[in-house]
């Protein structure tokens, strides 16, 4: 069964209805991506939990060794998350100001480039609009990321930042001032690198020591150029310099562990990683949403905190809106709407039909509401995501 650990020894099998407050969930009778706990793994603190648990299994293992403080499950905060608008409306509302907010922030990159000098308010005024948008819907502005992104990596990178670290921020229940501070910080943590020469920006291969050293200036780089631009807030200079440090202390500059690492910087270093991976660079290909959360979930508790990774998962999804995919009957869509609740089964717009020819209409499907098969396994499922502009898709037609 996939929800279970390959060793379940030390665990006891409980029917839902035999939960009770303090046990611990360390494994479920179906994947965990397939619901919609926070964690891999959590302690019952109430009747209210047992109930919520019970929505969604029919039986859990339960580890009679282990207890854990906090809660994991998002029933309390799941309201918070909901969009006020929809992704219709907001996707047409910030296609009209995508271009004016680029425009802004590389203006701002093109500034510190030839001058040194960084602008922090225009900067602030050119990401306003984009943490706006974010909190009026979450997937619009990350939609319209992907597929309007273009030109020059570093001021994109930075763009592109500012979207994912406030679409997380807004998830995991940021106050306003925690998400400026934030969009703020990874908006400029990489600004030091536009000291670097070209030849090591763009380096078509591995990078020799001397280069790296150079590479892994740019943070002190960037902080001297933020610092010298005006007065800023002690977590956005503290994010700056953390942005690079890791989980088990494999990072840079200081070698920091855990929770010695600012919990903004934490916040950071995830969403740099995982937009430098779906992004195309001189060494490496862009790499598919889906392959990128492979990575990172690789990677919970050696160079991420595993709880960000799982909330950074639930906050973007694995099939983010605007993808395009592939189903197991050779049918094509485009993801439309995430489902909280079962993650590896979106909303999506069929476009071909299983011979790859375009469909007549274009029917709304939920992969959630198929029932599954006598051995409850699901009947029909996301086989890959495909690249942009697969068979000519131009994903945003759908969303208009």
């Amino acid at each position: 069964m996939s929800g279970e650990p390959e060793n379940l020894a030390n665990l006891i099998e409980v029917p839902v209805a035999g939960l009770r407050p303090g046990m611990y969930v360390a494994a479920l009778d179906r994947p965990w991506l397939d619901t919609p706990f926070a964690m891999q793994g959590f302690e019952i603190k109430d009747q209210d939990d047992a109930d919520y648990v019970s929505r969604h299994c029919d039986y859990v293992f339960v580890d009679p060794r282990r207890k854990v403080s906090g809660r994991y499950l998002p029933r309390r905060n799941a309201a918070s998350r909901k969009d006020p608008v929809s992704l219709k409306s907001e996707f047409k509302r910030m296609d009209a100001e995508f271009e004016s907010a680029a425009t802004a922030i590389e203006k701002v990159f093109d500034e510190v480039r030839r001058n040194r000098r960084l602008e922090l308010a225009a900067m602030q005024s050119a990401i306003n609009p984009l943490i706006d948008s974010v909190l009026r819907n979450r997937d619009a502005l990350a939609a319209l990321m992907r597929l309007r992104r273009k030109g020059n990596y570093l001021f994109n990178h930075s763009m592109a930042c500012v979207v994912w670290a406030a679409i997380l921020g807004r998830h995991l229940g940021l106050d306003g001032q925690a998400l400026q501070e934030v969009a703020l910080g990874v908006s400029v943590m990489d600004v030091g690198m536009t000291d670097l020469p070209d030849s090591v920006l763009n380096k078509n291969g591995p990078l020799s020591p001397p280069e790296l050293d150079l590479l892994r200036a740019h943070v002190k780089g960037s902080l001297d150029i933020v610092q010298a631009a005006g007065e800023v807030a002690p977590s956005v200079l503290n994010l700056i310099a953390c942005h690079h440090e890791r989980h088990d202390g494999s990072g840079y500059p200081q070698g920091l562990q855990d929770q010695d690492i600012p919990m903004l910087a934490r916040i950071a270093g995830l969403v740099d990683s995982y937009d430098a991976m779906i992004s195309e660079r001189p060494h490496a290909p862009a790499r598919s949403s889906f392959t990128a959360i492979q990575e990172l979930v690789d990677s919970k508790d050696q160079l991420f905190q595993g709880a960000l990774v799982e909330q950074f998962v639930q906050a973007v999804g694995l099939f983010p809106t605007g993808t395009v995919v592939e189903l197991n009957s050779g049918e094509v869509g485009v993801v439309v709407q995430q489902n909280d609740t079962r993650r590896l089964r979106p909303k999506l717009v069929l476009i071909l039909d299983a011979n790859k020819q375009q469909r007549a209409d274009f029917p709304l499907i939920d992969l959630s509401k198929y029932t599954p098969d006598s051995q409850g396994q699901a009947v029909v499922w996301i086989a890959r995501d495909l690249e942009a502009g697969a068979y000519g898709i131009a994903p945003d037609d759908y969303f208009l």
